[in-house]
C-alpha cells in the first residue's frame, strides 16, 4: 500500500517540546494547503475519499484516531496518536478519519490547492477506476 509513517523531528525542552514539517525535507513535496479537523463529535468520521493526484500528510496534532485505508486489494488500519508523527497518504488511496478520541485535532498538509474534480466521493467510483489501471 502506497502510504508511509513518518517520523518527525522532536525537539525536546522543559517548556514543552516542538515538531517541524519542511516541504522536501521531511515531507516530500510542495506544500500548497494546509487544514484541520477539530471538535469532530463521537462517532463520526471524516474524509471517506480518495483523491486522484493529491499527496496528503495527516498528523494527530493533539489526542487520536484511526486512518482507514483501501487501496482497491489491501485494507489497512493506522492509529495516530503522536503529535511528531504523519502518515503520508498518496493518491488513490481511499481514507477514512475515525474514532476520534475527545478533543482530536486532524492537521492535514497538502500537495496541492483544493480542487473538487480530484475527488473520488464514491466507493463504487473508487474501485471502478483502480480495476481500470490494473
Amino acid at each position: 500500500m502506497n502510504i508511509k509513517l513518518i517520523t518527525l523531528p522532536r525537539f525536546t525542552d522543559p517548556r514543552g517540546n516542538l515538531s517541524v514539517v519542511e516541504q522536501n525535507i521531511n515531507v516530500p513535496f510542495d506544500i500548497k494547503r494546509v487544514f484541520f479537523t477539530y471538535d469532530v463529535p463521537g462517532g463520526e468520521s471524516r474524509a471517506d475519499h480518495a483523491n486522484k493526484t493529491l499527496i496528503e500528510f495527516i498528523i494527530a496534532v493533539s489526542g487520536s484516531f484511526t486512518v482507514s485505508l483501501d487501496d482497491g486489494v489491501e485494507k489497512k488500519k493506522v492509529l495516530l496518536n503522536k503529535p511528531y508523527q504523519g502518515l503520508l497518504v498518496n493518491p488513490m488511496i481511499w481514507r477514512k478519519l475515525e474514532d476520534f478520541s475527545s478533543g482530536a485535532v486532524a492537521l492535514v498538509i497538502c500537495s496541492d490547492l483544493y480542487s473538487e474534480e480530484d475527488y473520488i466521493r464514491e466507493y463504487e467510483e473508487y474501485i471502478r477506476e483502480v480495476n481500470k489501471k490494473n
